[in-house]
């Protein structure tokens, strides 16, 4: 709740009154409130609630078509919650008959890019009629009830006003990252937009900085998920046949890793070799591997023996990367995808 009173101080009693509306009364049981100065967008606002705003970025063009994509919707709820929070939080929104007639029973109906709250009346007059400002109010709702949901779902507090940042956060932990306007990149990482076809200068163009939307997705790690199955065929038989475990997302985070033998950057995810594990002319499981450069991984192979007592045991080494792994979270249980 938020609410503008005006106080009126008591100073020979050490008082202060508050004369809320009668139907506030109610949100007065007994809790603590939090007191604070009166903001300047305010000022000139009568007494009594402060009904809670829509999201600024709702009502940014640059993003409507983000926001008003399926996929998004879909994240959001749905055209279902779509729907009941239309209904909850609008009333009948066609305008263009000015203070005339309006129906008591609404309906929730999708135009163009999202959906407007009609009464029974103005959806027989509109259902197959083009109306620029149903459209308009359609995609501001849709717009609206997606950057709240967004808020909500990132356990942000009611009348938080949602950033810029903090939305493309959201889109990337959604793989979403994509279906953002490449001018919002920029905006929210700091740096400077140049549009399409725009020429650069020479001494502007850094080799070494990569490009917004690719520093945006780079900075999420991958996860693996593994699914744990106790009772796999395999495990009532007395000589199961054996799978090799294979997946290229962990050996291409283990090639990122610094060499666990030098230290240098790393070239090649190394399955370790010797040791019993893997089948017959296979190599161990991608979950078997450490990362190594070029020059310590063909050490290694020319002469193992020697290498391992330079550098530790292959074992010692994969347990190593596995902790890192763990620890870091880039292993996780989970569902099979």
């Amino acid at each position: 709740m938020r609410a503008l009173l005006k106080p009126y101080p008591q100073r020979d009693l050490g008082i202060v009154l508050l004369r809320p509306p009668g139907d506030m009364l109610q949100h007065f049981s007994g809790k603590r409130l939090l007191i604070t100065d009166e903001p300047a967008d305010l000022r000139g606002a009568p007494d009594g609630l402060v009904p809670v705003e829509a999201q600024l970025l709702s009502r940014d063009p640059r993003l409507a078509a983000f926001l008003s994509s399926e996929r998004v919707i879909g994240l959001a709820g749905g055209w279902d919650a779509l729907a009941q929070w239309v209904k909850r939080n609008r009333g009948c929104q066609c305008t263009d008959f000015g203070g005339q007639y309006h129906h008591h029973e609404l309906v929730q109906v999708r135009r163009a890019r999202g959906m407007v709250s009609l009464c029974w009346s103005h959806d027989n007059e509109y259902r197959d009629k083009e109306s620029a400002k149903l459209d308009a109010a359609a995609l501001a709702n849709v717009t609206e009830f997606v950057t709240e949901a967004i808020r909500a779902r990132s356990r942000l507090p009611d009348g938080h006003r949602l950033t810029l940042p903090e939305l493309c956060w959201w889109a990337t932990s959604k793989g979403l990252a994509a279906q953002l306007p490449e001018e919002i990149i920029c905006e929210a990482l700091g740096v400077k937009y140049r549009a399409p076809g725009t020429q650069m200068k020479e001494s502007d163009t850094n080799p070494y900085e990569k490009e917004p939307r690719e520093a945006l997705v780079s900075n999420i790690k991958p996860v693996l998920a593994l699914a744990i199955d106790p009772e796999t065929p395999e495990s009532f038989l007395l000589r199961p046949k054996r799978r090799r475990y294979e997946n290229t997302k962990y050996t291409q985070w283990v090639k990122r890793q610094p060499c666990c033998a030098c230290g240098n950057g790393s070239d090649d995810p190394h399955h370790i070799t010797g040791n019993g594990f893997g089948g017959m002319a296979t190599k161990a499981h991608d979950l078997f591997v450490i990362p190594l450069c070029r020059r310590c991984h063909d050490s290694l192979h020319a002469n193992t023996q020697d290498w391992e007592t330079e550098h530790g045991t292959q074992e010692h080494l994969l347990l190593t990367t596995l902790d890192r792994a763990l620890a870091m979270g880039v292993i996780a249980t989970g569902k099979a995808k």
